[in-house]
């Protein structure tokens, strides 16, 4: 049973030049839900974050957020509850975790509240919090892809989009990613949009998965039923029938 929807895509294209990246995309996140987007590459699945965020224009289409149209605007979206961590890490490496996360919460003008949420996001990450003083350089990439979930987190998003969070991390780590994504889910409610190639360690943790293919989406499944399907095979070897 999908759970009370919380952002839903109805029509979505984006145009880049004369590609059409989305095509009339329809999806939905529910309160408190994991949703992946699969496929292959050009797809299209960075391009709808990128359209939920405001970074990539809507030709049309609409974004609704508890049902009210939403107008993306990057700078506004994270008033509006939605956070984005793109794909590569982007940390601040010359500063320290705790100025990476100070970043992560520009907007809030309370020092102690900043302070509470900085501690509650580094509550996540023990490994973190014990280097809190160190430079961000010297962490490991999956510490660094952990610092910037945790600086996603203090603006308390509603709907957190992962951009391929398992990006040149080992498979070890890439768990202890998802874990601690699930983790987030859980404990905050957080619903989550996550981008991702490492299909069968996200399956794992999500409730639900979009599958695209040029630029539409052609499957939407439970993480159950996808794992039982053929789906993802003809998707990604290119035998979908249109």
């Amino acid at each position: 049973m999908k759970k009370e929807h919380l952002l839903d895509l109805k029509g979505v294209s984006v145009h880049y030049g004369g590609v059409k990246a989305l095509d009339k995309v329809d999806l939905s996140i529910g309160q408190g839900e994991i949703v992946a987007l699969m496929g292959p590459n050009g797809a299209g699945k960075s391009t709808v974050l990128k359209a939920i965020f405001g970074i990539a224009p809507l030709g049309s289409g609409e974004i609704l957020l508890r049902g009210k149209r939403l107008k993306p605007v990057v700078y506004e979206m994270v008033h509006m509850g939605i956070v984005l961590v793109p794909q590569g890490r982007r940390v601040f490496t010359h500063l320290s975790i705790e100025e990476n996360l100070e970043i992560g919460g520009f907007f809030i003008k309370n020092r102690e509240e900043l302070k509470r949420r900085m501690e509650e996001a580094m509550d996540f990450f023990p490994a973190l919090k014990k280097k809190r003083h160190l430079k961000a350089r010297v962490l490991s990439g999956g510490e660094q892809q952990m610092l910037a979930i945790a600086r996603g987190l203090i603006a308390d998003p509603k709907v957190l989009l992962l951009d391929e969070p398992s990006l040149g991390l080992a498979p070890k780590i890439i768990k202890e990613v998802f874990a601690k994504v699930k983790e987030i889910n859980e404990r905050k409610g957080t619903a989550v949009a996550v981008v991702e190639h490492n299909l069968k360690s996200l399956l794992d943790i999500v409730d639900r998965a979009y599958i695209l293919d040029k630029g539409r989406v052609v499957a939407e499944e439970t993480a159950e039923r996808l794992l039982k399907s053929d789906i993802l095979e003809k998707v990604f070897l290119g035998k979908l029938g249109r």
